[in-house]
């Protein structure tokens, strides 16, 4: 553990000793606000880090991870929802043009989802990973994920104020699928309903 916490503080002071002073400029205008025109749902799993694998700067995405990159349904329950009210900070207030769910191999919430005695005793995974819906003819962890990603869709369009931008043009969402064996992406192409090279 201690190595860990070790990499993370010298990862810290490279960051200070070097980035800082050689993006000094992007940095500086970030104290300005936050003007992204991107927003991410992507998992919580440490392998796939969205602003590592599309090299951005700090600014460039506005970024919400959970288990599986699930998008629940719209819910006007006065509960708290997390990815819910990231969901309408990004879009409602930051404005954002793109809404990219990624999904990607091997998560271990779709497994969670297709194996549920792995997670039996727990006091709220079993319950999130229900939203995930199961396409009973793709048992295949891979090919649930990316069924995920579609349902994800659907979820985001039970959002109002969703739904009203994307039907006004003025915001796309797209479903982006990484895996993890060669660092390939592959989106979702609507017109010919199947994933694709990015």
């Amino acid at each position: 553990m201690g190595n860990s916490l070790n990499k993370l503080i010298k990862g810290y002071r490279l960051f200070s000793a070097t980035y800082a002073l050689q993006y000094e400029d992007i940095l500086k205008n970030l104290t300005a606000g936050q003007t992204p025109e991107i927003m991410i749902v992507g998992c919580s799993d440490s392998r796939v880090d969205p602003a590592l694998m599309l090299n951005c700067d700090p600014g460039d995405l506005f970024v919400t991870r959970n288990v599986a990159n699930v998008v629940p349904p719209f819910a006007d329950d006065k509960m708290i929802h997390g990815t819910s009210a990231a969901l309408e900070f990004g879009i409602r207030h930051l404005k954002v043009k793109h809404l990219i769910i990624l999904g990607h191999s091997q998560c271990g919430g779709i497994n969670a989802r297709l194996n549920p005695t792995c997670v039996e005793d727990s006091d709220f995974l079993t319950n999130w990973t229900s939203l995930i819906d199961v396409n009973d003819k793709a048992p295949d962890l891979n090919e649930c994920a990316k069924h995920s990603l579609l349902n994800s869709h659907q979820n985001c369009l039970s959002f109002p104020w969703i739904k009203k931008k994307v039907e006004a043009g003025e915001m796309q969402i797209h479903l982006w699928f990484f895996d993890i064996t060669d660092a390939s992406i592959h989106a979702y192409n609507f017109d010919d309903k199947e994933y694709q090279p990015l």
